[in-house]
Parts: structure tokens; sequence; C-alpha cells
């Protein structure tokens, strides 16, 4: 099959945590002999502040990790949607992109008799949620979301015809243990601060823990402001800046622990969702202990797979712990790799992917211009 993507950016993961999803996706359904196009728009705000930030040197690191990998950059004034969608069977888009072009996609693609879906994988739908009801998803067969959560939404406010849920997940080509050599450090954090949806969770789970027990301790990341910064080197935690996502599996080989800190939204209203770091660090074999979240679509073991700590005393009590006890840290990081080779790869993804896509062809439903089902 042929599918046509439309996402914010595949070369940029500056502050652009679905990138690393996205390569995953591609690159598997490249492997298993599809045909896949990517359009990213030419000046995309994640592009460009890593272009501002790292220059092209950022671009060519891209290329040279995922050689399979490329995009079409477009201006969605001027862009040949008609050109674009020739000869696709499936076409996906984002909801990173402009209402207008979202709406002319799945215009076309309705018209071609080409399965349309939209990707959600935001929390724009409770944050924002009259921007997305104003979404014009008549012509798209449904939504793909990236927890139970947001695809009910969609379903119950009509904003859509139906809903999947797809879970982000980790590409195993990429996330692995890896050994290291040298003496590990204790603690990494990868992470962006962002618009303070989490600074009193990062300073409870993260921070604080860190300097009471004295770790030694860094932190990855972007849009860190400058009372964030004083914080950490108040705590003595090294601020390391931004880090290729395809570069995390050596950070994470080089020390004994990461922690796992949602954001506000997801923590208390979207339940069920992680974030796609979660499933990376699993997937590399490092120890991960969380602060709270509810797992409600059952995606791990609490316990077995990770550790959660409640409040940042058993934040502390769960790092000492992992530090201390070699079996405990061993035994995490045996069952959370496990999980994810059994449930969560992008490989998991795409089978069910496919799985919606049969299903459509065999039962298809569409909403028709007119908002009706077709």
């Amino acid at each position: 099959m042929k599918f046509v993507l439309f996402y914010h950016s595949l070369i940029s993961d500056w502050n652009h945590g679905n990138a690393h999803f996205l390569r995953g996706v591609v690159s598997e359904l490249l492997y298993r002999g599809h045909d896949v196009d990517v359009y990213e728009p030419r000046s995309g705000w994640s592009l460009t502040n890593l272009l501002n930030e790292r220059g092209e040197a950022a671009v060519t690191d891209f290329r040279v990790a995922f050689p399979e990998l490329s995009s079409t950059f477009f201006d969605a004034a001027i862009l040949d949607v008609e050109k674009a969608l020739d000869g696709a069977d499936v076409v996906i888009v984002h909801e990173w992109n402009e209402p207008g072009l979202i709406q002319r996609l799945g215009e076309i693609a309705g018209r071609r008799g080409c399965t349309a879906l939209f990707h959600d994988t935001h929390h724009r739908s409770v944050s924002d949620a009259a921007a997305m009801a104003a979404l014009d998803l008549r012509h798209y067969d449904g939504v793909l979301a990236f927890g139970q959560a947001v695809a009910d939404r969609y379903t119950r406010h009509g904003w859509a015809a139906q809903s999947w849920v797809w879970h982000e997940a980790a590409d195993l080509r990429r996330f692995m243990p890896l050994s290291c050599d040298d003496e590990r450090s204790d603690l990494v954090w990868i992470g962006n601060w962002g618009d303070d949806e989490r600074s009193a969770e990062l300073q409870e789970y993260l921070i604080e823990p860190v300097r009471r027990l004295r770790l030694r301790a860094e932190v990855h990341g972007v849009r860190y402001p400058g009372h964030a910064l004083q914080t950490l080197r108040e705590a003595g935690i090294a601020y390391r800046g931004w880090l290729p996502n395809h570069r995390v599996p050596e950070v994470f080989a080089r020390h004994r622990c990461t922690v796992h800190v949602p954001r506000q939204t997801y923590a208390r209203q979207l339940h069920g969702i992680p974030t796609i770091r979660m499933f990376e660090a699993l997937a590399c074999g490092i120890p991960l202990i969380s602060a709270p979240w509810i797992d409600s679509e059952l995606l791990f073991r609490p316990g077995i797979d990770y550790l959660v700590a409640n409040d940042g005393n058993e934040m502390q009590r769960h790092l000492r712990a992992v530090l201390d006890d070699r079996e405990l840290a061993q035994s995490l990081s045996r069952h959370g790799l496990e999980t994810i080779r059994t449930r969560h790869s992008c490989a998991h993804r795409v089978d069910e992917l496919l799985k919606i896509l049969e299903a459509l062809r065999a039962i298809p439903v569409r909403r028709s211009a007119a908002g009706g089902l077709a």
C-alpha cells in the first residue's frame, strides 16, 4: 500500500516527541514493503528551533542515523494536495497541521476513495476542546488517538465518525539495552521543561530527591527557563541541553536509573497515557521510577516493570532502593524490557494499524459532506 503522512516533523525531535513514534512507524512500514511519503511544513516550529540552536549539523546527524527516512517539505498555502495524494491508499494527518489543510486533505481523500485517518497525540482535546471541535473531520474514516481517554472524546462529542486507540511505542531498531564500560552515573532524566505544565512535579519527584540523596544526576531537554536552570544547579544536577532522540540509548546505558514525570493534564485528566519516554526507557532496560499516573488501560505492570512513587518521599526511598539493591534493579530492567518487547514496539503498532485498515475495507464508514454516515 501507499501511505501519505502529514506530520509536524519527521526530521526534528526538538520538543517534538511525536517524531520518535513517527520515525519508528515509518521505518516499520518501509521494512514491510509499503511505500511511504511523509510531508512536513517547510518552516515548522520544531525544525526552526532545532536549526536555530544546532544548525544544519543536527539535520545531517538525523540523515546518518535514519538513512531510510526522508520527508517532503511543503507550504500549506501553495501545496498541490491533489498531486500529493496521487496513488495514495491511506492518508494519515496529524493534529498539528493547519485546520484548512486538514479539511482539504480529508475532502480529496474522501473523493478518491482513499482511507483518511486523523492522528491525535496531544492533550488539546481537553485543554483546547473548542479548537479540536472546530476541525472539519467529516471526510475522515476516523481518528487514531494515543489513549482511550482521547479517543472517547471524539466519539462522545461527535467530532469524528469513529475512533481507535493507537498508543505510542518504542522503536526497537534504535531502543535497546546497551553495555557501558565506564562507571555509570546514578540518574538521568530526559525531558523538556515546557510551559510549567509539570514544574511542581519535577521539583517534587526529581530535583528534591536528587538533592537530598546527593546523587550524581543529569538532565537533558529544552525550554528550561533561567529559574529552572538555577534550581538544577543548586541541586547539583548537570544540565546537558537538547539530546537527539536516537542517542538516548547511549545516555541511558551510562546511568543506573531514570524517572518518569507526566504532565499534569495526563496525570489528572487524560488517564492511561504515559509519555513516550516511558516506552523508550523500558526498551533500553534502565530501571524506572514513576510519579503517579493512572494506567487505566493496563499497559504495564506497576511494581514489576517499574516502581510508582506517590510523593517525593517515596520517590527518594525508591531511588535509594534501586541504587542499593542490584537484584531489584535487574528485575525491573528485565520485566520492563519484556513488556515492551511483548506489547509495545512500533512493529506492534503497525500490526494494529493494518488491522484497522483491514476492518475499514471490509465495512467502510465515512462521514459524508452533509455530516451523516455515508
